[in-house]
């Protein structure tokens, strides 16, 4: 970030506003956005789906189309661009601007080698000749941290991980040193070790042009450890704005304290409710006097009905710099109002896991060994194995009753296999699998596997690809029951009111059908359907990951709920390690197929020992400023190995930080002779590191 921002703003947006036809009326997506970006200044935007984050930068860019009504000024330092057409905006898109967009794929053209597309990139916009715009291609691949720029170079989009592709897209912005560059959610799909590496290029990007710098993103721990300001955005409009440390430490609009609150902490060992916000973003069409924000605030009072509030100047240490929508604003200080909090958190019930001792639990699930194996193919007509995808190496579980097992680790680490291995109820390639006591191998006939189904569901995760659109929720709910035998039908009306009830959603609203909710009421109706049968076990692959933070609140606020009211057992799969902290018992991270750390939630994150579990927990952001520049993050290079490869060794050897430390004859060790999981005297907290 910087220290020393130049008086004169390069981008000036005044009363931006943005709106499209539709079959239900005008949307008025944006609505009087205002601010001024000065050179190597990093604002961020951030806010719920839908609040007009995505809009704005679009309409800055001139890439909204024909039949969007905009107003209001965007001036790049003296030149207006909303009064330029699309011709006169392309010789300034990629020039003047660079873009980053979420899916790195969408932006590169698969026929075209990554190194062309960069050339391309700076002949549109400089007279360069080939020679040259090939050598900076290079130059720049090299910078974002591509190992063999010049060999990579010629390489297509497709031959490149995730990771990767986002590096080239932002190689491409930075080619003709832009004065601004905009980034739409980066890091989005990406997996929390390559988000660190991904944020470290873009700072480094933005240094090297000198650029300022425009972060989206829904995640307020990359704002609070990259952005000098932040605008808050709701409905449409800016809500409140302020330098990030002010913002983080005194905010004053409710819908800011809500979004704070509703994020789970890697660093936060208290297990309190998180604090979500009730009900769902207006739809911006005929919108009616008032705060769009008081129909879901806690502190709202009848003058919030009567007129929409400004965006005002508060008073603070340092005039002029923190902004909120808020008649109430001046009222609030330190997340409290009039001496409560502005969101009281309700106390959690106890689990069965924070009651009797682990030992004294029954064991719901079981895994030993296990092992899966896919062939490696070649060929398109005749087909011949040409090796093997060790997919899950070995791995070693078992949950008790009332507990969390979250299983964490990178993309392509085996989580999922494992997941869909357990709910197969098959014998696996090699080990065992016991659910309740029961060997899955020993299953004889559709009855006993319909037996130990029902005492084993799944949550999905994206809830809309999960319900069948054709059937009202009744039907959804109803379906389980059936399948399991269940005819009656005043039976199953009963069950199917009190799913809904269980998972706070109203009865009357089951004959409606899915496309009718939001994306986390749609997930509540998942959670319910997984419910139907009663199960001991609920396999759960990434629920709240779809969700905006603050609907994620309300879901993972249930799950914990559900497990101590119906002392169920989770086994909770997810890439977000605050989630996992505040939802799981125990955690087990897995590299390549294997289990390389495995404990208490709490000796893990206070305490790791595996190299792998330290770079995945540093990479984690927080959202408190004062803490993420402090913090020391353990950056991994490169992707992950091949999984094809069998051969013995630690797997993590090409991206351990500590194997570069260590001398010859360890170095060998690691090389040759695999670990095994391991502990500090009768400690149940194991990893599979030779020197931890």
């Amino acid at each position: 970030m910087s220290n020393s921002l130049q008086s004169r703003p390069v981008l000036s947006v005044r009363d931006l506003e943005v709106s499209f036809p539709s079959e239900a009326g005008r949307v008025q997506a944006v609505r009087g956005v205002d601010f001024d970006l000065f050179p190597g200044q990093t604002l961020g935007i951030v806010g719920e789906s839908g609040s007009g984050k995505s809009v704005t930068s679009m309409a800055v860019m001139g890439l909204l189309p024909d039949h969007a009504a905009i107003s209001g000024s965007v001036a790049l330092e003296d030149r207006e661009l909303l009064q330029l057409n699309d011709r006169q905006m392309s010789k300034i898109r990629g020039r003047d601007f660079g873009m980053i967009f979420q899916d790195p794929l969408s932006s590169l053209t698969p026929i075209f080698s990554v190194g062309r597309q960069i050339v391309e990139a700076q002949q549109v916009h400089q007279e360069v000749n080939r020679n040259l715009a090939w050598k900076r291609a290079v130059e720049l691949l090299d910078l974002v941290g591509i190992p063999n720029a010049a060999d990579r170079a010629r390489s297509f989009p497709h031959e490149f991980s995730g990771g990767m592709r986002q590096r080239v897209v932002i190689a491409m912005a930075i080619a003709n040193n832009p004065r601004v560059i905009i980034a739409d959610e980066p890091t989005t799909a990406l997996d929390v070790t390559v988000q660190a590496q991904i944020l470290e290029v873009l700072e480094l990007a933005r240094t090297e042009t000198g650029a300022a710098l425009i972060l989206i993103t829904h995640d307020l721990g990359v704002v609070a450890g990259t952005a000098d300001e932040v605008m808050v955005m709701y409905a449409g409009r800016p809500v409140e704005k302020a330098p990030v440390d002010e913002l983080f430490a005194r905010p004053r609009m409710p819908y800011t304290i809500g979004l704070l609150g509703a994020v789970p902490r890697v660093d936060a060992a208290e297990r309190r409710p998180l604090v979500p916000i009730q009900g769902n973003p207006p739809l911006l069409i005929d919108q009616p006097p008032g705060c769009p924000f008081q129909p879901r605030c806690p502190i709202s009072v009848p003058e919030c009905a009567a007129q929409e509030p400004e965006l005002a100047v508060l008073p603070t240490t340092h005039p002029g710099s923190h902004s909120a929508a808020c008649i109430r604003a001046g009222q609030i200080h330190d997340g409290t109002i009039t001496g409560a909090s502005v969101y009281p958190v309700q106390q959690a019930s106890p689990a069965p896991s924070e009651v009797l001792p682990r030992e004294q639990r029954g064991t719901v699930l079981e895994v030993k060994a296990l092992t899966k194996t896919f062939p490696l193919l070649k060929g398109t007509l005749l087909k011949r194995r040409v090796g093997s995808v060790f997919a899950v190496s070995g791995v070693d579980i078992d949950i008790r009753q009332g507990e969390t097992l979250g299983l964490v680790g990178e993309s392509g680490c085996g989580k999922t296999t494992t997941l869909l291995e357990i709910m197969n109820l098959r014998p696996p390639d090699h080990g065992s699998i016991r659910i309740g006591g029961v060997d899955v191998a020993g299953l004889k006939g559709r009855g006993q596997e319909r037996a130990l189904r029902r005492k084993l569901q799944m949550v999905f995760q994206d809830p809309m690809g999960a319900l069948d659109p054709r059937l009202t929720v009744f039907d959804i709910l109803a379906e389980p029951l059936q399948a399991v035998g269940e005819s009656d039908r005043a039976t199953i009306e009963s069950r199917v009111g009190e799913l809904m009830e269980l998972v706070r959603l109203d009865p009357e609203q089951s004959d409606r059908f899915p496309n009718a909710f939001s994306g986390g009421q749609r997930q509540r109706i998942g959670i319910a359907r997984a419910l139907a049968t009663k199960p001991e076990l609920l396999v759960l692959d990434e629920p709240v990951s779809a969700l905006d933070v603050s609907i994620q609140a309300g879901v993972i606020n249930l799950l914990n709920e559900l497990k101590a009211k119906l002392g169920l057992s989770y086994l909770f799969v997810a890439h977000d390690l605050s989630v996992v902290r505040h939802i799981s018992d125990r955690v087990a991270v897995m590299y390549l197929g294997r289990i390389v750390e495995i404990g208490t939630v709490d000796r893990v994150f206070e305490d790791p020992r595996h190299p792998y579990t330290q770079a995945l927990l540093s990479a984690i952001p927080v959202p408190d400023p004062q803490v993420e520049r402090a913090r020391e993050r353990v950056i991994l290079r490169g992707d992950l190995p091949s999984a094809t490869d069998s051969s013995p060794g630690c797997r993590f050897v090409s991206r351990c930080p500590l194997h570069l430390t260590l001398d010859d004859t360890h170095r060998a060790r690691c090389a040759g002779e695999t670990p095994e999981l391991s502990g500090r005297e009768a400690s149940d907290h194991l990893n599979a590191c030779h020197f931890r």
